[in-house]
């Protein structure tokens, strides 16, 4: 049995690297004897303040040194970080809080009028921490936040980690951590690898061993307030690294490129084209601009990252990996792509490698047969979350026990090819229905975002008195690009079967993807049906 803590963890890399830098922002540059000491005065403050271990702390900050402090505080107390979505309303502020029982509140100051209207009415919550100049006085100053008090409990590899994610639709769900698992998870993958029956003597002979390679140095693309920017910088803060991120709050491509090349940046995670397609643009406009040799990793999630893409970024740096992963914040881990400079030409369309623990299974739990066609839901086995807190229903819908095994089953849909590989068909949730044949949005949208003229799109249903639905494509063009009509059409037909492609194309000035590359697809659907017609 393991018993891993992040504290634990990271109170050691900072034992043994105290000068090193964690943290970089701007002119903000923390080491990790920083980073420990401003960790362990936030814990002191929130148990001055009276949480109690396990307590619900919410974090409502952009991207920030303050944001890894305090979780990095949490942890060290024992108690619950709480993710919150910087583009959420007042309502939306309020169900979380409630629904997480927070009971303090760490916010940027830019959002203290929003705060403002509600905290009257979370009555829970004992402390406001302001991150920032110009706090309101009701708040604690965050670089005054300190105390004298100690936790007067142990850690564990129980303490939980609550994440919350939400669709497209609905109220987001908090998905329950346990550290141990979360930690296992990651260090399957990290830059360091710890023995699982070490404990914290094995790490203390990792980073004393004779080092590999330079210590990662990430750059988070997406926010941290979403499982893709937060895991991957817990796992390089983990492999006693450095988290680099950048001040401005939009994607910005030269900065982020700026970014890379000054401070030698070794991975960046990203979320699909929506970074990946800015990035090559600023790069083949400007060839020679930047020095990016240092970057050797870069992760996408959550969206699909098209093959033109990857084949472009790996001409301006041949060493670079490029990786796709498969998963969710419920399942991480399910499957990865592996993409490498191979002599030239296109990048081949990412193939999803599964492993032991991941399978393809119909509606009644049997695994779908390889090259049968058949589609069924990705699920996986092995350590995973705890369920989704306060909802004990979801939680029985999404964690299935199969023949006395427990799987994690998000909800999407794939097929099985006959060597093993997976093909990613989307979510079950936003599935079309045309003339009774099934159409998976994103496996439509891959194929539009390959079209030369097409800087993003997003697949609805309209209705349609002949067919049910009618596929359409809303589309964002290229700067500059014009489309025929049928064009897309044409395009996808030469790739996936006719019904697939869409009767209806809806152009926009913006998709309006957030930062985590999730879309609203309700809303876009409302504006494809007023471009359309309730009946097509």
């Amino acid at each position: 049995m393991t018993d891993w803590n992040f504290a634990d963890v990271w109170d050691v890399v900072a034992e043994a690297f105290p000068a090193r830098e964690a943290l970089v922002q701007g002119g903000q540059r923390v080491s990790w004897n920083g980073f420990e000491r401003r960790a362990r005065e936030m814990a002191a403050f929130l148990v001055g303040a009276g949480l109690g271990r396990q307590a619900k702390v919410a974090q409502y900050l952009y991207n920030c040194p303050a944001y890894l402090e305090t979780l990095y505080a949490c942890l060290k107390a024992s108690m619950v970080p709480v993710n919150t979505n910087y583009r959420y309303t007042e309502d939306e502020l309020l169900y979380l809080w409630e629904n997480s029982d927070a009971e303090a509140v760490v916010f940027d100051s830019s959002f203290a009028d929003r705060v403002e209207t509600i905290r009257s009415r979370l009555p829970a919550v004992r402390a406001w921490v302001c991150v920032g100049g110009g706090c309101p006085d009701w708040a604690v100053p965050y670089g005054q936040a300190t105390g004298g008090a100690a936790p007067g409990w142990d850690r564990s590899g129980d303490d939980l980690i609550f994440i919350y994610t939400g669709g497209t639709t609905g109220m987001p769900k908090g998905v329950m951590w346990r550290q141990d698992d979360l930690f296992a998870v990651l260090n399957r993958t990290g830059e360091l690898r710890y023995p699982e029956d070490g404990g914290l003597e094995g790490v203390r002979r990792v980073l004393a061993a004779p080092p590999r390679h330079p210590p990662p140095r990430l750059l988070p693309g997406p926010p941290l307030m979403h499982g893709t920017g937060l895991f991957t910088a817990m796992s390089v803060l983990s492999s006693a690294g450095t988290v680099v991120m950048p001040t401005s709050r939009h994607l910005d491509a030269e900065s982020i490129l700026d970014l890379v090349e000054r401070e030698r940046v070794t991975e960046m995670s990203i979320v699909g084209d929506a970074f990946a397609k800015p990035i090559l643009a600023a790069l083949d406009a400007n060839p020679g601009r930047w020095d990016i040799s240092s970057l050797w990793l870069v992760i996408s999630s959550g969206v699909m990252w098209s093959p033109e893409t990857k084949a472009g970024l790996l001409r301006h740096n041949p060493g670079m990996t490029l990786v796709d992963t498969l998963g969710s914040t419920e399942a991480v881990g399910m499957a990865r792509s592996v993409t490498r400079a191979a002599g030239g030409g296109d990048a081949p369309p990412a193939r999803f490698v599964v492993g032991p623990d991941t399978k393809v299974i119909d509606d009644e739990g049997r695994e779908v047969p390889p090259g049968s066609g058949e589609q069924g839901r990705l699920a996986l086995r092995g350590r995973g979350p705890l369920g989704y807190y306060k909802d004990p229903d979801k939680t029985a819908g999404t964690f299935v026990v199969i023949d006395g095994e427990r799987w994690a089953i998000p909800g999407d849909f794939a097929t099985v090819a006959a060597d093993g590989t997976v093909r990613l068909l989307g979510r079950g949730s936003v599935c079309i229905n045309t003339g009774g044949e099934k159409v998976f949005p994103e496996e439509v949208e891959e194929v539009l975002k390959r079209h030369p003229s097409v800087a993003d799109a997003v697949v609805v249903g309209v209705p349609d008195e002949r067919f049910g639905e009618a596929v359409t494509a809303v589309v964002e063009a290229a700067p500059g690009a014009s489309i025929a009509e049928g064009e897309l059409g044409d395009w996808v037909r030469a790739s996936l079967a006719g019904y697939k492609a869409p009767r209806h194309v809806v152009r926009v000035e913006t998709i309006g993807r957030s930062p985590s590359g999730k879309v609203d697809y309700r809303a876009l659907r409302e504006r494809a049906l007023r471009a359309v017609g309730p009946r097509a």
